[in-house]
């Protein structure tokens, strides 16, 4: 017995724009120093489930990327935003990170993680990708703000996205921004969770230390591919001949 699709596949820009805006009400709090991140750790070792996102501030050169500025991990009423850029990446941090026991549910969770490394070495476990999951519901949406508005009917703003995430003060709308965005990856989990999938499949967790890996593995064959001068193969066992043709 089929299944009856709960939710579009797909929704247009047009949509989304027209429904009402979501935004985390919870409590926020800014993390820069070491004990404040011991202590943000303490707390959501407590929790099962956090939503997890990153920001990074934005380059607009050619070639340069810059790396991650903030990691914002969210319980349903309480987010925390770690300031990476004015403090270390504590190894209560990563062990929160690699903890395969508490899930942290994200979108893009692989690329998110893939930019972490580039500050500690992440065996990351217990991530749960979004985009990677929705299939499962029949939904075709990859982004984070159609995930919302197909799911939850609510617009997740994103005017801040792209404002500078290592500024010294946050604005009340990048702090209001960046909770948001990973609180409401454990909305949109609950509400999937709560509906009778149409696809089912084997709920797939995001290895996402290994899957970056593969990604860089094959950026990196492909380019010597291209630098690699082509060569002639000889044939083999060829041997030299002294016959002409007539």
């Amino acid at each position: 017995m089929s299944i009856e699709q709960k939710f579009a596949p797909t929704i247009t820009n047009e949509q989304t724009a027209t429904l009402p805006a979501i935004r985390f009400e919870g409590e926020v709090q800014i993390v820069d120093t070491e004990q404040g991140l011991i202590e943000a750790c303490n707390y959501l070792s407590q929790h099962s489930v956090i939503g997890f996102d990153t920001e990074t501030r934005p380059s607009f050169k050619a070639g340069i990327t810059n790396r991650v500025a903030l990691i914002q991990l969210s319980t349903p009423e309480r987010c925390y935003l770690f300031r990476l850029c004015r403090m270390k990446f504590g190894r209560e941090l990563q062990r929160l990170l690699e903890n395969p026991d508490i899930k942290k549910v994200g979108a893009d969770v692989a690329g998110d993680i893939r930019s972490l490394n580039q500050l500690r070495h992440i065996r990351a476990a217990g991530f749960i990708d979004l985009q990677t999951i929705a299939p499962q519901w029949g939904i075709e949406e990859k982004s984070l703000r159609k995930l919302s508005a197909i799911v939850l009917g609510k617009r997740v703003s994103k005017a801040q996205r792209l404002s500078n995430w290592e500024a010294a003060q946050f604005t009340e709308q990048q702090i209001s921004y960046a909770a948001t965005d990973a609180w409401v990856c454990l909305e949109i989990l609950a509400k999937l969770e709560a509906t009778p999938k149409c696809n089912p499949a084997p709920a797939q967790e995001i290895k996402a230390q290994a899957e970056p890996q593969k990604i860089e593995q094959k950026a990196e064959q492909k380019a010597k591919s291209r630098r690699r001068p082509f060569r002639r193969r000889k044939p083999h066992n060829s041997k030299p001949t002294t016959e002409t043709k007539e």
